[in-house]
Formats: structure tokens, sequence, C-alpha cells
């Protein structure tokens, strides 16, 4: 996961924001987030159960260095050791595929437009294809299985290894280059070979919703009669983000309700997920998460909207700073959330650097909601669990709270 300027200790990362693994075109694992927020964190009492990594750190860095100084790899040693760990979320990363990830983190990335994440048997499901990319235009759609990249296998392989072979190294990881991929669509099994493109990602996009639908400022109702809804989609919590949400909120017209649609979102920036919160919320606790068993707490900023009506639309694609988000607002009270259960992805990672460049990130903690239940494994229930027409229930419900639509 990554994030803003990391400053690194001998122990790992003194400030959060990690690397994050999985945007709206980045191939990765399902561990979205769960990245430290870099500020806004407030500690409080020691927890009273240590919840640390699967993986000592200082055990992989010694792997690293001992790597290093035989003139080998030190990522793919380290590498060795996180993957017998048993640590899920636990990656390692050398220094160019930090450096991509940071730069996925602004919306912007070279690639072929495909978001993933890794299954229960280990296999590699597209969950998520950019429109127009390259993916898009080859016919790869969401739920097909990653095979091979470049006729290797990527089945149960470190993380690492395949975002590495699907971007690409040093020439032929440019804008224009090839890529083969070996898709299972179903039980049928084809080749694409895809053109890598330099793309962009718009993490958070506003439309009206419901009988009033409103293209133009200049065109919404004024007076009496239905007030139209407001459908902010929110595809990760890359860096702006949530500001984008709270400036959609304030924008919205007075009585409009706003569904708030997580699906599908596989996480981000923790801070951009409070900052995101912050629009619902006047102050007041969003989540509370330990690092080697140390509790420290995520509060939302004040002056937030808490009278407009808000529903919250979540997935089985829904995962950790969403879910974070989602468990905010639903034990606070402030929304009705609507449609399947989200992933249960919420642990904590966190970076530290090896000897070589490298960078590890290894789990260190869980964070819970406001109530102080866990997500991990476990996933958030909806208020209204429904399967097939989410969000036309949802605009039910929106309604029903005398929110337009």
């Amino acid at each position: 996961m990554s994030g803003p300027a990391q400053c690194f200790g001998p122990r790992g990362a003194r400030r959060g924001a990690a690397l994050t693994l999985v945007f709206a075109s980045v191939l990765a694992t399902a561990a979205a987030t769960g990245s430290l927020p870099r500020d806004g964190a407030k500690s409080s009492r020691p927890a009273t159960r240590s919840v640390a990594s699967t993986v000592d750190g200082d055990e992989v860095a010694a792997a690293a260095a001992r790597a290093v100084a035989d003139g080998k790899s030190g990522t793919k040693a380290a590498e060795e050791v996180v993957s017998r760990s048993g640590d899920r979320w636990g990656s390692v990363y050398d220094e160019r595929q930090y450096e991509e990830f940071e730069q996925a983190l602004d919306g912007s990335y070279t690639g072929v437009g495909i978001a993933a994440r890794r299954s229960a048997d280990g296999r590699v499901e597209v969950v998520r294809v950019q429109p127009g990319g390259p993916a898009d235009r080859a016919g790869i759609e969401p739920g097909d299985l990653l095979r091979t990249i470049d006729g290797r296998r990527v089945d149960r392989r470190p993380v690492a290894e395949a975002v590495a072979l699907l971007r690409g190294d040093g020439e032929d990881a440019a804008a224009g280059s090839a890529v083969v991929l070996g898709v299972q669509h179903g039980s049928v099994l084809r080749t694409r070979t895809l053109r890598r493109a330099s793309l962009h990602t718009e993490a958070v996009t506003v439309r009206w919703i419901g009988r009033d639908r409103v293209p133009s400022a200049a065109s919404r109702p004024t007076g009496s009669g239905t007030s139209p809804a407001v459908m902010i989609d929110v595809d990760s919590f890359t860096r702006g983000s949530g500001t984008e949400v709270r400036d959609a909120v304030r924008k919205a017209p007075a009585g409009a309700g706003v569904l708030l649609d997580l699906r599908g979102n596989s996480g981000g920036l923790v801070t951009e997920a409070v900052a995101a919160a912050s629009a619902f919320l006047d102050g007041g606790l969003v989540a509370t998460y330990d690092v080697h068993g140390e509790q420290r707490a995520l509060y939302a900023d004040p002056g937030g909207d808490t009278v407009r009506p808000l529903v919250v639309l979540v997935d089985g694609g829904t995962m950790s700073a969403a879910e974070l988000l989602t468990g905010a607002l639903q034990d606070r009270g402030r929304a009705v959330t609507v449609g399947s259960r989200t992933f249960g992805k919420g642990s904590v990672q966190m970076p530290s650097k090896l000897p070589g460049g490298s960078v590890a990130e290894l789990t260190v903690g869980h964070y819970r909601t406001p109530m102080g239940r866990g997500v991990d494994g476990r996933g958030i229930t909806p208020d209204l669990v429904v399967g097939s027409r989410a969000e036309e229930r949802a605009e039910t419900v929106l309604s029903g709270l005398g929110g337009g639509v």
C-alpha cells in the first residue's frame, strides 16, 4: 500500500498511509488497504490483546540483508520469508513497484485497466474493468480469471510477481508495449494480447438519480416539489477522493438525499476514507485500530452534514477502507446500508524499508468499527440485505427517508 512521503525507522514505518495494492486498474491482491493513516490517528490506551504480524519484520529484514551481502536479490529473499509466514496480506515490493503504486494513488498509471483480487482458492479474479481501457476493448469482463501473463502462470504466485508481470519491466512497461493474458471466462480459456496505455481513473463520480434527474446547477428545481437525489460513486480512496465526496455533499441542493455507492470499492488510503466520513459526521470516532497491541483511534473532522438522508450501497467487493467507512456510518446511525455482506478485510499493514531498497508490508493489527466490531474475515452485514436490483432497493429506501428519488 502506498501513500504520501514515508518515514522509515529501524522497525518499520513511523507514519502510515502505506502502499495501497488495489485501485481501479492495478492488478494486485484483494488487500485494498488497511494501510495506516498518515495523520489523524490519536493514541488511546493500550489494547488488552496484542495482534501482531504473523511474521517478524526483523526476520524479513535479516533475510534481505543476508541476500544482499551474498550478491543476491534482497526482494526475493524477503518474499520467501513472507510467503512462508501465513500472513495473508503480507507482500514485498521492489523500488520500482513502490513508486508505481504511489503514482496509482494519484489516479494515473500505465496499465491495461484491470482491477483484480485473489480468490479464496488462490486464483486471480478480475473484479473491475476500466471502460474504454485495453482490457475492456479486448472483451475481458469482471469474473474472468487471469491464468497466465506473458505465458507465466500466476495462480498462487506472490502478488508482487503478478503485478510485475502485468506491468512489465523497463521499456516493456511503456505505453504501447504488449502483454499477453491467458484468461478463463467460465470454462473457456482464451488468449488476449493487450497494449498497455496511459490511463487515469476517476475515483469519485457524481450523478443525479430518481424522477428529478438534474443535468446542471442552473436547472435544479427550486421551491416546492421533490428534490433530486445524488449518487456519489466512490471507486477507490485515492488522494483527494475524500475531499471530492465532501464537496459533492456540500454542493447538493438542500433536501437532496445521498446514495453513497461503495460497491466494488477495493479500498485505498485510510485518511481519505476518514475524510469521506467527515462529510456526514460532525466529528467523533470513525474507527479504532491497533499496531502491535497499541490501540489508536481515527476521528472525523467536525462540520459534516448530519441531517441529509443517506443510504450506502455495498457488496462483496467493498473492502478495507471502504468497510471502515461503512462500519462508521452504520454504527453511528448515520446511514442505512443496503446490499450484500462486504469482503471482510480489516487487517492493518505497515511498510518497512529493507536492505537493497525493497519494501515489506506486514500485518501488524486490525481495525474495528466505533462499536468495537471486528471486520477481518467477517465483513459487514448491511441493514437491508438484497441480492439483485440492489440499487433500485436503495433508491426506494432513500425515498422513504425523504431524500428525493
